[in-house]
């Protein structure tokens, strides 16, 4: 399991010209059982994505893929854990 912390480097109005190509991607790996949860941090000077993968190079094919990547608007720090513990309630602690 990763999380996929990404600080941006650019402005914000450069950060939203390319969000829409951004949830795209996201998108594309929530829908290939990659991503699990993600969202903007608070104060919004980036990112984090919670994913599973086979490996971290495996992330880190995904990530050259991001648009905020390919176009230099964000670094990545990639953290692997093995997850040994969840909440039995956690789909609700997250909506909640």
């Amino acid at each position: 399991m990763f999380v996929i912390e990404l600080s941006y480097k650019a402005t914000l109005p450069e950060i939203d010209t390319s969000m829409a190509a951004h949830v795209k991607f996201l998108k594309k790996y929530y829908d290939a059982g990659n991503f699990l949860v993600s969202g903007r941090k608070i104060p919004r000077d980036g990112g984090i994505i919670v994913a599973v993968a086979k490996s971290r190079e495996d992330i880190e094919a995904i990530i050259r893929e991001d648009p905020f990547h390919k176009r230099g608007l964000a670094d990545f720090r990639i953290i692997q854990f093995r997850a040994s513990q969840r909440a039995d309630d956690i789909s609700s602690r997250i909506d909640g």
